[in-house]
C-alpha cells in the first residue's frame, strides 16, 4: 500500500450503514485500504469508520469505495445541538420501523411456532394455514436479510445476512416442496416435533417452525442488540444534551435571547438561577455556585465569582451571573471532551483487531462447512430433509455479529463511564497502557496541590524599590504565564492595587522551570527561583523562613536588582492523600518529581507518604527520569499540568494530564482526568482493568460460542430454530456483558457522583 508523505494525512469520518457483522467490518476496511495511501478503523458497535488519507483522495472519493462494496455510507461532519437532535430523531424512526417489523413478524409466526411444536393442536389441514402464514415472514419479514444478501452477492461478498438468507429460503423452499409433492399436505397428515433435526419414519416432515423461527429470533435479537448498543453510546448524548439551544445575550444593557449559534467570543451572557450555563467563560458580574457533575464529575458544587472561569453545560444553582465569553462551539471544554469521548470509541484494541481478521474469512469458511454438512449427510444415506437441516443449523447458528461486537461495545460504555466520572482516554491503547502501568510520577503543582496558590509575606529591600511597585511589576510580567505560582502573583498584584489594569508586558519569555521575565514600563522584571542569586542580607532571610515553613519563594528583579522576595504557598488537595493509598493498594508506585524546592518536595512528600522524591527537577530531568525507569523495566505513567511537563507526558508509556493544565500537556496527553483531584487517576486504573476483563470475556464467549455449537450443528445435535435463538443470544449477551461497565462504580465514596 503506497503512502502519501508529502503532506500530513487527512482524517475523515464515515458513516457506515448497513452493516451486520464483524465479516462487514474487515470488508469495509479491506475496500477503504485498496485506495492509495489511505487507512481505516471501522467501528461495528458505532457505525463508523475513521479513515486517514492523503489529499489527492477526496471524502466523495472514500463514500463512493464504501458504496461500491455494497453499503451506504455519507461523510460525518462534526456538529452540536440540533444536528445532534436530528441524528437522534432518525435514530428512532429507525427504531419504530425495527420494532414494527419485529411485532408483525410475530404475529405472524407465533402460531406456525405453536402447531408445529404440539402436536395435539394440529388439526386437518393446519400445515396449509401455516404455510399461508409462513409465506410472508419467508419474503417481507426476512427481507432484509434478504436485501442484504442480494446487495454482498452483486459485489461478490457473503456476510452474516447471508447465512440467514440462505437458511429461510432452504427451510422455507423444502418446506413447499414437501407441501406440494413430498405427501406432506394431506389433510389429515400430523407432524411430531423434535429439538433434533432427522426424518420422522413415513411422514414427509416440513420446517416452517424454522422458516419463521430463524427471522423471528433473528430480528429480536437485534433489535435487543441495537438497544442495548445505543446504552453503551448514552454517555455522548448526555453530553450532546449539555449543549445550550438558546442564550441570553446583554448588549448595550439590554438582554436579548439569541439562538446559541451566534454567540461569540467575547459576548457578554446572562445566567439566571437553574439555567445551565451556555459557553465556558468568565464571570464580570454576581456570585454564585454552579454543578459541574454532569461535565467533570465533581461532587459538590463550585463557588464562582467575579473572575471564575465557568464551564460550559454547568448548572447554576444560585444567584444570578454575567458572564464574558471565552471560548464558543468547537473549542469549549464540553465539545473537546465530546471529541476525546468520540475519538476513544473510534479506536480498537489489539484482540479486536485479531477478531476482525478471523470475521473476514469466517462467512466464506461457515458456507463452506454446511456444504460439507450436506454432503456428508447425504453421503451417509441419510434422508434429504435431515441433511438440509442439520446444513440449515449450520447457517444459522454461526455467529460473526459478537466476534465485532465484543471490543467496540465494551470502549463505548467504559469511555462514557470513565467521560462521566472525570476520566477521558484516547482509546484503546490508553486504557491497555493504564492496566499495566506500575509506576507513576506525580508532579507537585496542581496535581497533588490544589494549585490554587497564595501569596502571603512579601519581603522589599531596604532603601530599594517600593514593595507595592515590585509586585506590581512582577504580576505585569506573570499575565503571559500559564503556570498557577504565576497566577497566584498576578492575582495578588491586581488586589494589592485596587484592581487597577496592571501594565503591558512586552517581549515575555519563559524559562520552563526557572521563571519569567519581560518589559514593563521599560524596564526589565524577572521573576525567578532564587537558587543561584546574589541576594541582600533582609531577601536572603526571607528566603530562609520561607524554605523551613516549607513554602516557595520567587524572586523579583528588576533592571537585574535583586527588589523583592515573594512567599507562595499551596494546600495539598484532599484527595491526593486517598488518591496515593490506592495507587499503592493497586500495585502503583508513586514518584514525586517537581521543580520546587527540595524542602517544599520532600514536605509534601512525607505528608502523602511518597518514599521516592525528586526536586528540582527542569523539564529534561522529568524526561530522563522517565527514560531512567522505563530502562528498568518498569512501565511508567507521568502526570502533569503544565508545559514544563509535556516533554515527559510525551516520552512516558501512559501520560495523564489534568484537565485543568495547559492545552500543551492535554495535547501531549493519553489519558486526561478532568476532576480536580487526583483520585481519578486510581479510578482510571480499575476502570481500565475492569474493561479489558470485560472485552476478554466477551471475546472468550464469542470464539467459544462459535467453537462449541457449530460442531453441535454439524452432526444434528441443533434444530435450525434452536440455533437462531442461540445465534441471536451471543450477540445480546456479549452487550449486556458490555453494558456492566455503565453503573461500574470506582468506590463507594464516589457513587453520588455517577450522573447516570
Amino acid at each position: 500500500m503506497a503512502t502519501n508523505t508529502a503532506a500530513p494525512a487527512i482524517v475523515t469520518d464515515i458513516a457506515v450503514q448497513g452493516m451486520t457483522c464483524a465479516a462487514c467490518v474487515s470488508r469495509v476496511e479491506r475496500t477503504l485500504g485498496k485506495l492509495e495511501g489511505v487507512t481505516a478503523e471501522v467501528n461495528l458497535a458505532t457505525g463508523r469508520a475513521r479513515v486517514s488519507h492523503p489529499g489527492a483522495v477526496t471524502a466523495g472519493d472514500l463514500t463512493a469505495a464504501v458504496e461500491a462494496a455494497g453499503y451506504t455510507a455519507h461523510l460525518v461532519i462534526p456538529s452540536a445541538g440540533r444536528a445532534s437532535e436530528r441524528t437522534e430523531d432518525s435514530a428512532e424512526t429507525e427504531v419504530r420501523q425495527e420494532r414494527g417489523r419485529l411485532v408483525v413478524t410475530a404475529v405472524l409466526s407465533v402460531p406456525v411456532l405453536v402447531l408445529s411444536m404440539v402436536p395435539a393442536l394440529q388439526f386437518d389441514n393446519w400445515q396449509w394455514l401455516c404455510f399461508v402464514l409462513t409465506a410472508p415472514v419467508a419474503t417481507a419479514g426476512a427481507w432484509p436479510f434478504h436485501r442484504r444478501a442480494l446487495s454482498g452477492l452483486r459485489h461478490g461478498n457473503a456476510t452474516m445476512d447471508t447465512l440467514v438468507s440462505l437458511g429461510v429460503v432452504a427451510s422455507f423452499c423444502w418446506s413447499a416442496y414437501a407441501l406440494f409433492l413430498g405427501g406432506a399436505g394431506e389433510p389429515g397428515m400430523r407432524m411430531p416435533f423434535s429439538l433434533l433435526p432427522s426424518a420422522s419414519e413415513g411422514v414427509a416432515h416440513v420446517y416452517l417452525e424454522a422458516t419463521v423461527g430463524v427471522p423471528l429470533f433473528v430480528l429480536a435479537g437485534r433489535f435487543l442488540e441495537g438497544r442495548a448498543r445505543r446504552g453503551t453510546g448514552a454517555a455522548l448524548r448526555s453530553l450532546a444534551h449539555l449543549v445550550a439551544k438558546e442564550v441570553t445575550v446583554r448588549r448595550q444593557g439590554a438582554d436579548e435571547l439569541l439562538p446559541i449559534e451566534q454567540l461569540r467570543v467575547g459576548d457578554m451572557f446572562v445566567v439566571r438561577p437553574g439555567e445551565r450555563v451556555a459557553t465556558d467563560g468568565e464571570v464580570t458580574e454576581g456570585s454564585s455556585a454552579v454543578d459541574l457533575s454532569l461535565v467533570t464529575g465533581e461532587s459538590e458544587p463550585v463557588e464562582v465569582a467575579p473572575g471564575a472561569t465557568v464551564t460550559g453545560g454547568s448548572v447554576n444553582v444560585g444567584g444570578l451571573l454575567l458572564v464574558r465569553a471565552t471560548a464558543v462551539g468547537a473549542d469549549t471544554q464540553l465539545a473537546r471532551i465530546t471529541k476525546l469521548v468520540t475519538d476513544a470509541q473510534a479506536g480498537k484494541a489489539r484482540a479486536q483487531r485479531l477478531a476482525d481478521t478471523v470475521a473476514g474469512f469466517f462467512v466464506p469458511v461457515v458456507l463452506a462447512l454446511a456444504g460439507t454438512t450436506l454432503g456428508f449427510w447425504l453421503g451417509a444415506d441419510a434422508e434429504p430433509q435431515a441433511a438440509i437441516t442439520a446444513a440449515v443449523a449450520v447457517l444459522v447458528v454461526a455467529c460473526p455479529c459478537a466476534l465485532g461486537l465484543a471490543t467496540p461495545t465494551a470502549l463505548m460504555a467504559a469511555t462514557g463511564r470513565g467521560a462521566r466520572l472525570g476520566v477521558l482516554v484516547s482509546g484503546p491503547s490508553a486504557l491497555e497502557g493504564l492496566q499495566h502501568i506500575d509506576t507513576v510520577i506525580l508532579d507537585k503543582t496542581g496535581t497533588l496541590t490544589s494549585g490554587h496558590m497564595s501569596v502571603g509575606r512579601v519581603t522589599g529591600v531596604p532603601d530599594g524599590l517600593d514593595v507595592n511597585q515590585a509586585v506590581r511589576l512582577a504580576g505585569a510580567v506573570e499575565q503571559g504565564s500559564e503556570h498557577p505560582l504565576g497566577r497566584a502573583i498576578t492575582t495578588h498584584a491586581r488586589r494589592a492595587t485596587g484592581d487597577t489594569p496592571l501594565p503591558a508586558v512586552s517581549a515575555f519569555r519563559a524559562a520552563a522551570g526557572q521563571g519569567v521575565s519581560g518589559q514593563v514600563d521599560g524596564r526589565t522584571v524577572e521573576v525567578i527561583a532564587p537558587d543561584g542569586a546574589i541576594l541582600p542580607a533582609s531577601l536572603r532571610a526571607a528566603w530562609e523562613r520561607s524554605d523551613e515553613a516549607a513554602r516557595t519563594g520567587v524572586l523579583v528583579r528588576v533592571d537585574g536588582t535583586a527588589a523583592a522576595l515573594i512567599e507562595v504557598s499551596d494546600l495539598v488537595r484532599p484527595g491526593s492523600y486517598r488518591a496515593v493509598d490506592r495507587l499503592r493498594r493497586l500495585g502503583v508506585r508513586p514518584v514525586l518529581a517537581t521543580g520546587d524546592r527540595t524542602t517544599v518536595a520532600r514536605a509534601v512528600a512525607e505528608d502523602l507518604g511518597i518514599a521516592e522524591v525528586h526536586a528540582r527537577c527542569t523539564p529534561q530531568d522529568k524526561a530522563e527520569l522517565v527514560r531512567r525507569l522505563r530502562a528498568e523495566g518498569r512501565r511508567v505513567a507521568v502526570v502533569g499540568d503544565g508545559v514544563n511537563d509535556a516533554a515527559a507526558l510525551a516520552g512516558a508509556d501512559l501520560g495523564i494530564a489534568m484537565g485543568t493544565g495547559t492545552d500543551v500537556a492535554i495535547g501531549a496527553a493519553d489519558v486526561t482526568l478532568v476532576r480536580s483531584d487526583i483520585e481519578a487517576l486510581a479510578d482510571a486504573i480499575r476502570l481500565a482493568r475492569h474493561t479489558l476483563g470485560t472485552i476478554r470475556v466477551n471475546l472468550v464467549w464469542a470464539f467459544g460460542y462459535n467453537a462449541v455449537t457449530m460442531p453441535l450443528a454439524m452432526v444434528g445435535l441443533l434444530n435450525p430454530m434452536v440455533a437462531a435463538v442461540a445465534m441471536s443470544l451471543s450477540s445480546v449477551l456479549v452487550v449486556a456483558n458490555s453494558l456492566r461497565l455503565r453503573t461500574w462504580q470506582p468506590s463507594p465514596s464516589l457513587r453520588s457522583r455517577s450522573a447516570v
